[in-house]
């Protein structure tokens, strides 16, 4: 059996559920989605070769990868929007809400800002990197919260408990796809980047033959017709071949970001 997570933002779960099952049946093999216990542990099980197949954050692929790495990559999502040109790309959206005064990244000076969570790249080691590169490195914002997800981030904008906040934009089209609401509650103010995509990976105690066909799986899943409905409903146009070169600029950005303080 194939034990399957995913480490990326809840909202993007049955997506995840449905990609595995539907990757397993291409193989033949049993399969088995790992998502009731929280995302540090299935990080953890990762790590142990307990679960053979998962989503992550770029930040913690090039931090594992420091180490003798357990994990290969496989594949990493092509967002169908335009605004990702073809590529295995995305962006980390600066928001406010809608209502609010705040219209360009310098507005935020002394604002409440919330990050997701401290391994985040789009939530968090970005939006230090951008400070740097502005010449910033001591306190900017008035006060920093650590929310716990980009979910929750959003929902604290939306409650206006806080300023601002950095969403992963392919969470924040998800949101805006489940809840069309709230499109017109939330401003973006600044866009950063683009960055790699966050990678599946494979821990290396799977077959090397396993590998290679869950490979061909993901590369190869939106020439059918029902894989393209699952990609579809997730807003991803297919999946594209990804080296760990491609991964260097969140490495250069990481290191940048510990500069700064805040």
């Amino acid at each position: 059996m194939l034990r399957f997570t995913s480490c990326q933002a809840e909202i993007a779960g049955s997506f995840c559920r449905m990609l595995s099952a539907f990757i397993g049946k291409g193989l033949g093999v049993p399969t088995a989605f790992v998502g009731d216990i929280p995302w540090q542990e299935r990080e953890r099980l990762l790590d142990l070769g307990e679960i053979d197949v998962c989503w992550i954050c770029g930040l913690p692929y090039v931090k594992k990868s420091i180490r003798q790495p357990a994990i290969k990559l496989l594949a990493a999502p092509v967002m169908a929007h335009p605004r990702y040109a073809g590529l295995p790309i995305y962006y980390s959206d600066i928001v406010v809400h809608a209502e609010s005064s705040l219209r360009s990244f310098s507005d935020l000076r002394g604002a409440v800002w919330a990050y997701n969570e401290l391994n985040s790249h789009s939530g968090y080691n970005l939006v230090r990197y951008h400070l740097a590169t502005q010449g910033i490195r001591d306190r900017y914002f008035g006060r920093v919260v650590e929310s716990g997800s980009h979910q929750d981030s959003l929902q604290m904008l939306l409650s206006r408990t806080i300023d601002a906040t950095a969403i992963d934009s392919t969470v924040l089209e998800m949101a805006f796809a489940r809840e069309p609401g709230i499109i017109k509650k939330v401003r973006t103010v600044t866009v950063l980047g683009p960055s790699p995509a966050p990678p599946w990976v494979v821990h290396r105690s799977v077959p090397d033959e396993m590998q290679e066909a869950l490979r061909r799986e993901f590369l190869s899943i939106h020439t059918c017709r029902d894989g393209q409905d699952i990609l579809d409903a997730a807003g991803v146009s297919r999946f594209a071949c990804v080296s760990d070169e491609n991964y260097d600029a969140i490495r250069e950005i990481d290191r940048v970001a510990a500069t700064v303080e805040w």
